[in-house]
């Protein structure tokens, strides 16, 4: 099959309350895949973020069942785990610490619906957030995700082995890319690598001095239906 469009793909794997540079990446792409096969790796970002409090930043995080199973622990299998409350905590610091906000009405509702329904699997909840926040941003991109999918490579392997099966003309790399990618193998298949310099904006927030890199939640909370334009020209 010859594809005879212009095709822009990104990937990333899935995270929980992403931050600004996650909406971007997937916003100036055509297709992007959720990278939610591969091995969960602990401390990542995959099940935790940071929202901002009265008193600074918070980490929340999604309790997930790893004891004795790492190696062998696929996103898309791991199950959330942990004290059975941990939703009730994470919807109540989400609710005190934005609830003067401009726009925390406009999205509570269905934020909260999320966090009151039932999940096994962590991918379950990533899932449904990232509709949400997408709904939420307006973008439209093209959502696939990995673990629907059969691979054979790994590392830059994998990721040009994605590229080729959704006809990726163009890459869209985070920085870390820089480091395992064969840039080579990619020019041999006409598939351009740009690789994301994502420089943060500031904007107007619930705090006397600017906390960068926190979840999509306080853009949106802050400035609504133009979080959007704020993320995507922070270039």
């Amino acid at each position: 099959m010859v594809n005879n469009q212009n095709t822009v793909i990104s990937i990333n794997q899935p995270a929980y309350l992403p931050w600004l540079g996650y909406f971007d990446r997937i916003a100036n792409s055509d297709h992007h895949i959720v990278l939610d096969h591969v091995q969960f790796e602990k401390n990542s970002m995959v099940n935790r973020n940071k929202v901002l409090s009265k008193n600074g930043e918070v980490m929340l995080t999604v309790p997930v069942k790893t004891s004795g199973n790492f190696g062998d622990l696929a996103i898309n299998n791991l199950q959330i785990g942990g004290p059975p409350n941990w939703q009730k905590k994470h919807w109540q610091s989400i609710y005190f610490n934005y609830k003067k906000t401009a726009y925390f009405k406009k999205y509570a509702d269905n934020l909260e619906y999320i966090y009151n329904s039932p999940w096994l699997k962590l991918n379950d909840l990533l899932k449904a957030q990232l509709s949400f926040f997408l709904n939420a941003l307006n973008i439209k991109t093209e959502i696939s995700y990995s673990s629907d999918y059969t691979w054979r490579g790994n590392k830059s392997e994998l990721v040009l082995e994605i590229c080729k099966k959704f006809y990726a003309n163009k890459y869209i790399s985070g920085m870390h890319g820089k480091e395992y990618l064969d840039i080579d193998s990619f020019i041999k298949q006409d598939i351009a690598v740009d690789f994301q310099d994502y420089q943060h904006p500031c904007y107007s927030q619930m705090s006397e001095s600017f906390c960068s890199h926190l979840s999509i939640l306080d853009l949106l909370f802050n400035h609504g239906e133009k979080s959007l334009a704020i993320l995507r020209n922070s270039q």
